[in-house]
């Protein structure tokens, strides 16, 4: 079954306020953040934001998260 591109703008719409109704203008954004697509090279930025990382940070890191 081929769905237009008129069902397709509704689908997404709809997408839309339902997001904003459950989580609100902030949670919408930030979910549709989750799955937008990534630019750059994410290897390289990942190494220029640990390459500094101590022992002692990550420790620090994981005490927070998991608490």
């Amino acid at each position: 079954m081929a769905v237009t591109v008129r069902e397709l703008e509704k689908i997404r719409r709809e997408g839309l306020k339902a997001l904003k109704e459950k989580l609100g203008v902030e949670g919408m954004i930030k979910f549709i953040q989750m799955y937008s697509d990534g630019k750059g090279d994410y290897t390289e930025e990942r190494k220029d934001k640990i390459k500094n990382l101590s022992k002692e940070d990550l420790q620090k890191f994981l005490r927070e998260e998991l608490n």
